[in-house]
């Protein structure tokens, strides 16, 4: 069995899903890529307690794997490892599913775990996948019914019998065509002008005019 899940490392390893040694496991579970640790069953205290601390930060499983440094080194290419974090859940779910039918007492609880994580997980892909499917086909997603409250349903009631009660708008039509209001308009304006000099008296014919003016400035002239 223990053959079985050191090859399944090697794959997830070939797949880029590992990362080996203790810096690039704290990297992975700082930045919350790990989900599960395994640690192997001869590393040291101290290493053993810094990958607990790492699985802390990332709110990940740790697992000590009943696997020596040197074998865990080989499943995954170097002559040995301490340590290993498992950063897709596919292969975290596989490795810790064969842990618990070799142990189920000891790694049954963590294979659970992982399996309901691995659940949410293609759950999560499957509507993201679904989605990008409507976007592209131009669909939407309908409204959800989410049940107006009494006090909006008795709102909205309110609003809508203000509006009923609200007087219908006046609509102002025009009987002439815009030619006839146009020719009405400059009647008016001519009746205007006319009415302006209605009361005025007469002009006396030749009163004030220019010629007459120069005429008795010529005589003026003359008898001087």
């Amino acid at each position: 069995m223990m053959e079985q899940i050191l090859s399944t490392l090697g794959l997830a390893l070939r797949a880029g899903s590992v990362a080996v040694g203790e810096e690039p496991v704290g990297s992975a579970a700082r930045a919350k890529h790990a989900r599960l640790i395994l640690v192997a069953s001869d590393a040291a205290p101290g290493s053993v307690r810094r990958a607990f601390a790492f699985a802390q930060t990332g709110a990940c499983l740790c697992l000590v794997i009943p696997a020596e440094k040197a074998a865990l080194g080989r499943a995954l290419g170097r002559t040995s490892c301490a340590m290993c974090a498992v950063t897709d859940i596919g292969f975290a779910e596989a490795v810790a599913k064969k842990l618990a039918e070799a142990d189920e007492a000891h790694y049954g609880e963590a294979a659970r775990r992982l399996a309901i994580k691995a659940q949410r997980a293609a759950e999560r892909r499957q509507e993201l996948k679904q989605h990008e499917k409507n976007v592209r086909a131009g669909k939407k997603k309908p409204p959800k019914d989410t049940g107006a409250a009494p006090a909006e349903i008795k709102k909205a009631g309110k609003a809508q019998q203000a509006e009923e009660k609200k007087p219908p708008r006046r609509t102002v039509k025009h009987g002439r065509t815009r030619a006839e209001r146009e020719k009405a308009h400059r009647a008016a304006e001519k009746q205007r002008a006319a009415k302006r000099f209605a009361h005025a008296r007469p002009v006396k014919k030749g009163k004030g005019s220019v010629k007459k003016d120069s005429k008795q400035r010529s005589q003026h002239t003359e008898v001087q």
